[in-house]
């Protein structure tokens, strides 16, 4: 996982110089826009999944370490997952403005 993590960088950098190339060649502003919707909603979906993935982890491992308090940590978690969730939205909103709004 992390080492799809670091390749990050090399990969947008590509992404990103192959849609520069391609806009000198005449690729169309609506492609690009499809392209950039894609990555809006990727790295979205990604981060979000991430962050939860890690916060429902930590909430089990305290939960398991203190029962007691589980109510209360059950009550955070959702709250946390509200707010990454959040996230993911905002990315699938920007990935609509781009591909409903360029002409």
């Amino acid at each position: 996982m992390l080492e799809i993590l670091s390749n990050l960088p090399g990969v947008m950098a590509t992404v990103i110089s192959f849609a520069g190339e391609s806009a000198a060649e005449g690729l169309s502003p609506r492609t690009m826009a499809a392209l950039a919707a894609g990555l809006a909603i990727g790295l979205g979906a990604l981060g979000s999944s991430i962050g939860m993935g890690l916060a429902t982890a930590h909430a089990v491992d305290a939960g398991a370490r203190q029962p007691e308090v589980f109510s209360k940590i059950q009550t955070l978690l959702l709250l946390a997952i509200v707010f990454i969730e959040s996230v993911a939205i905002y990315s699938l909103v920007v990935a609509l403005l781009l591909i409903f709004t360029v002409s």
